[in-house]
């Protein structure tokens, strides 16, 4: 099965979606969006376990800025309800989900692997919400999921700094579980010794 944005691979009954655009980033725009929840609404049905990838250089760079720019007040509150749509379908997936990270992990981009319920980053894999730097902050769960993780103080700094943080040192701050060359392996081989995982509805998000 593969789409524009998209490919999906099985590997013994593992699923392998590797996020994909023409331009190498996978950026997260609102086809993109609808059609990763699409697919992921149908892989639940499997319950089999998911890792989510995306390329060497670009795990994703969030969403497109373009399309942010043009969104009036109205539009806006539906293309933050969209992307929390994908997030909570991601988070709510009935198997173990895993981000296996390379390259950079921006924006939306980076809700998407806090949605996931862990992250395996590459050396190379830079993450951050760089949104405060365009004067804006995004509405696809962030706020609430990187907090969790990470503490409010260390998570506000992040929000309001702009900052990009290396796999090192989001290791040292839990964000990501492990830090390996081959993350999508890595993340193959542990989805491989796990059972399904029950779904458990989250709190709704702000």
């Amino acid at each position: 099965m593969s789409g524009s944005f998209f490919q999906l691979a099985n590997q013994q009954g593992r699923c392998i979606l590797r996020l994909q655009s023409t331009d190498g980033t996978n950026r997260l725009t609102r086809e993109c969006v609808l059609a990763l929840t699409s697919a992921i609404d149908s892989l639940a049905k499997e319950s089999n376990p998911l890792v989510i990838a995306g390329n060497d250089r670009f795990f994703s760079a969030g969403a497109e800025l373009e399309e942010i720019a043009a969104l009036s007040a109205p539009s806006a509150y539906e293309f933050s309800t969209m992307g929390q749509a994908l997030m909570q379908a991601v988070e709510r997936f009935p198997a173990p989900v895993y981000a296996a990270v390379s390259g950079y992990c921006m924006g939306g981009g980076l809700d998407l692997a806090l949605a996931c319920h862990r992250r395996i980053a590459s050396p190379h894999a830079v993450f951050g919400h760089r949104g405060a730097a365009l004067g804006l902050i995004t509405g696809w769960g962030g706020t609430q999921r990187l907090p969790r993780l990470i503490g409010r103080a260390r998570a506000l700094e992040m929000f309001v700094a702009a900052e990009k943080i290396s796999a090192r040192q989001a290791l040292a701050l839990g964000l990501v579980d492990a830090v390996v060359e081959d993350p999508v392996g890595k993340a193959l081989r542990q989805a491989m010794t796990a059972g399904t995982r029950p779904c458990v509805p989250s709190p709704p998000l702000p």
